[in-house]
């Protein structure tokens, strides 16, 4: 956490935001906020650059481990914030480290390890290519849809949510894979796209971050809304069966429990039942929401005023 409070607010100055921690620089740019702006506060530079300032608060306030709920989040100004980290990972930081790589790693050398490593990294990179165009091409097309009122068929955010997962951890056994067993008598342009690595490895775990704990939630919350205005088509292939009263008052309380973190076990303790018995519910549970992951269930929980937000943990 940075040396500012525990908040950063709209009243702040921008440049005191990059002095508290630098890494806000990429989410600047990624806002597409241009420098120069002097002593202007928060407020007045997205105001200048016509950037909503709740949902910059929200992102730099996450990346900065600091609070971040609360913000009412512009999906507009989000996806443009997100197509822009995926040009920037696409275009620029990735193709860049494949090119220190080749370097580093003296290709042109008959060197089998060297070509090896070399194809781990190109082969993750597709797949980081694919997984950002998926997102760019269906995620947010079906956002914006969503947003005009447009068909959006059976698909739901909480369907993206369950099978996404952070591209950061392939980077990060390049990384180990590199250190631990790849030698060579200079190691300064090998240190260089190391260190390259590590940011572009954190700087994806963070993306993932602005995605799961703001990006779907405010999704969550718009299809809620659509819903609620006879706008939003049926959900999933169970048609309206998300809605909460197809799960059993034990299943509520189980999922109650789930979204605050507790075992199998530790639930099992508290409500007085078997594991065989916890966990054939949480099957039940996910068969009839068609959510798989426990954040999802956790934001489920959430908006359908299971468990407050206060009592979940979001660290």
């Amino acid at each position: 956490m940075g040396r500012m409070s525990i908040e950063y607010v709209r009243q702040d100055k921008m440049r005191d935001l990059i002095d508290d921690n630098n890494l806000l620089l990429l989410v600047i740019s990624r806002f597409g906020i241009h420098f120069g702006f002097g002593d202007s506060t928060i407020e007045e530079v997205c105001r200048e650059n016509n950037v909503d300032c709740p949902t910059f608060l929200a992102v730099a306030n996450l990346i900065s481990g600091k609070k971040y709920s609360g913000y009412e989040i512009s999906l507009k100004d989000l996806i443009g914030y997100l197509k822009r980290a995926h040009t920037y990972f696409c275009d620029f930081i990735l193709p860049n480290i494949r090119r220190k790589l080749i370097e580093a790693l003296n290709c042109n050398d008959v060197n089998d390890v060297a070509f090896l490593i070399l194809k781990f990294y190109d082969d993750y990179t597709v797949e980081v290519q694919n997984h950002m165009k998926y997102e760019n091409d269906t995620i947010f097309t079906y956002v914006e849809k969503l947003q005009s009122g447009q068909s959006t068929g059976r698909f739901s955010i909480t369907k993206y949510l369950a099978t996404h997962n952070s591209s950061s951890q392939k980077l990060k056994e390049l990384k180990d894979i590199v250190i631990r067993h790849y030698r060579q008598p200079n190691n300064d342009m090998l240190n260089s796209v190391l260190y390259d690595i590590i940011n572009c490895e954190n700087d994806l775990i963070s993306h993932s971050e602005v995605e799961e704990k703001l990006f779907v939630p405010a999704v969550i919350k718009l299809e809620k809304e659509k819903a609620a205005d006879g706008k939003q088509l049926k959900n999933e292939a169970s048609g309206n069966n998300n809605s909460i009263d197809v799960l059993s008052d034990r299943e509520k309380d189980i999922l109650k429990c789930v979204a605050r973190g507790m075992s199998n076990k530790e639930i099992a303790d508290k409500l007085f039942l078997s594991i065989h018995t916890v966990t054939t519910h949480r099957r039940n549970i996910t068969s009839k929401l068609q959510i798989y992951s426990t954040a999802g269930l956790t934001i489920y929980a959430i908006i359908n005023k299971l468990v407050d937000i206060a009592d979940i943990n979001l660290q």
